[in-house]
């Protein structure tokens, strides 16, 4: 018995052994999807079968991933058509949100129409990312009114959703938001909620929204187009967050920071060093938190070290980029969506 014990473990580890590292990329292969007049920063995955999207002049669909089939539609408001760049989705619905007052976030109705579930008007309204935790419990940002940060949460599946009152967040800056680049400044994991602003600070919640603190990163932030743009976390203490300024998107001084630590410390990596500006960064599947992907309309750029270098993979422009497995990603951005098959 002990024998055919050590046999058994002798085998494991020469199975282990044998187990292919995964290359790096070398080059991404560009599909062209979808073309239309429009301009489209919001793209989310309903399931393994179905990306949604998002954009300008009030258009919304979807795309079958393995037929690349495109559905889409336009919303209207009375007689204003909305601009959409924030999606998120629960196993029953897909949510759209327009930037400007008035801010419309949509849901999935019924026979095939959305149905509006949120609005709200004002001075300087203007709402940038959405996501959910799960199924029932959801959150969408926007820039500063009255003094603090615009956030909302829903707690009943998006059927109806409540700002929070500014006595409840920290002390906004003036001017302070959020960029609606990519709907990639927000990120979820457990019940922990990080979203990056334009001031390069990060407001954090442990609890689904409940309490608050900021978290002070060395991302550039002295100009009105500099902050933090997009953030991805790998898990609840691996996370990325990449900026600039898309007036000098060749600027590559701090717009680049990690954390190991779940954003309670941020470093500063790949400083001075390339890619400059970029709109959205993606964790690669199944990488150990070692590969990662940035968009921008300057092209696409990719890390295998965990983002302490970089190397350019296209020069084709995207703002925003979702990933369907460990070698395939979808990406939008002005007039376009596209499929992404890296190798």
């Amino acid at each position: 018995m002990r024998s055919i014990i050590s046999l058994f473990a002798i085998l494991v580890l020469i199975s282990c052994a044998e187990e292919p590292k995964k290359q790096p990329f070398k080059t991404v292969v560009v599909t062209p999807v979808f073309e239309d007049s429009v301009s489209i920063r919001a793209i989310t995955f309903l399931d393994a079968q179905t990306l949604a999207f998002a954009g300008s002049n009030g258009m919304y669909g979807t795309v079958d991933v393995n037929s690349l089939k495109v559905m889409s539609n336009v919303q209207k408001f009375d007689s204003i058509i909305p601009h959409f760049r924030a999606v998120g989705h629960t196993s029953n619905d897909f949510f759209m949100l327009s930037v400007e007052s008035p801010a419309l976030l949509y849901k999935t109705g019924v026979n095939g129409q959305m149905e509006l579930v949120y609005t709200e008007e004002g001075e300087g309204v203007f709402y940038d990312s959405l996501t959910f935790w799960n199924d029932k419990e959801g959150i969408a940002v926007g820039d500063t009114v009255d003094g603090c940060f615009s956030i909302i949460i829903t707690r009943d599946g998006g059927n109806s959703w409540t700002k929070i009152p500014c006595s409840d967040l920290p002390e906004g800056i003036e001017g302070e938001g959020a960029f609606a680049a990519s709907n990639s400044n927000i990120v979820v994991k457990g019940n922990k909620v990080w979203v990056g602003s334009t001031e390069g600070r990060i407001y954090f919640s442990s609890d689904k929204g409940m309490t608050w603190e900021i978290q002070e990163t060395p991302m550039i932030s002295d100009e009105p187009t500099q902050g933090i743009y997009s953030m991805d976390f790998f898990d609840e203490n691996l996370g990325f967050a990449i900026g600039g300024d898309y007036t000098q998107p060749e600027s590559n001084n701090a717009n680049k920071i990690k954390t190991v630590d779940g954003g309670k410390t941020w470093q500063l990596v790949a400083d001075g060093q390339e890619p400059g500006y970029k709109s959205c960064v993606q964790f690669v599947p199944n990488s150990k938190g070692q590969a990662l992907v940035a968009a921008g309309f300057t092209g696409i750029s990719y890390s295998s070290d965990g983002g302490n270098s970089w190397k350019p993979l296209s020069e084709e422009p995207f703002y925003t980029l979702r990933f369907l497995n460990d070698s395939t990603a979808f990406a939008a951005g002005s007039k376009r969506i596209a499929k992404l098959d890296f190798k």
